[in-house]
């Protein structure tokens, strides 16, 4: 790997559309490549089923986000399909690239626009499904969301696939192992 700043050779970005699979794309980065150190976000939003407090996301009270608002904790933030606030822990990311190793942040397309400003060098990836209707397919085949917030998800979806030209690279999620493989081979 050739050594450009610290950033961009730290620090990737993985964005993109709801139900994509950027969650499962990082898992297989998690499980597979331990060197690679992945930011556990924080939010207000109860977790689902299965969701583990620390592993899948920090749940903390509209109180705490707040507070870390105020202080400047948070790396990026947003209001996510009108409910939830989710943002990274700034300290946290800052420690691991001092640290010199290899960071990935999984977030949304305003938390991504956010990094862009605080941290130009970050590598920006955009994870795009192979079409919309496999999306669509994934995002019911979850069965997490019911009618109303499913409608409000790709809504927001269909936005967030025109924000493609944003990124610096873009993997398209066919099989989630050859796109966590294409995420690995950017580090």
């Amino acid at each position: 790997m050739a050594e450009a700043t610290p950033e961009r050779s730290r620090l990737v970005v993985l964005a993109g559309p709801t139900a994509v699979g950027k969650g499962t794309v990082a898992a297989c980065v998690r499980n597979s490549h331990p060197e690679i150190w992945i930011s556990v976000s924080v939010t207000t939003r109860a977790p689902r089923p299965g969701e583990i407090d620390g592993v899948h996301y920090h749940f903390i009270t509209e109180a705490e986000f707040d507070e870390m608002v105020a202080n400047d904790g948070l790396l990026e933030w947003a209001v996510v399909h009108g409910a939830a606030r989710y943002g990274t822990p700034r300290a946290r990311v800052e420690e691991r690239l001092t640290a010199g190793q290899p960071a990935l942040l999984e977030i949304d397309l305003q938390g991504a626009r956010q990094v862009r400003e605080r941290m130009p060098d970050a590598l920006m990836v955009f994870l795009k499904p192979p079409s919309w209707e496999e999306l669509v397919r994934r995002l019911v085949g979850r069965g997490t969301e019911g009618p109303e917030e499913r409608e409000r998800r790709l809504a927001t979806a269909r936005v967030e696939l025109e924000a493609e030209d944003e990124f610096d690279v873009t993997i398209v999620n066919t099989n989630v192992e050859s796109a966590c493989q294409e995420l690995v081979d950017l580090f």
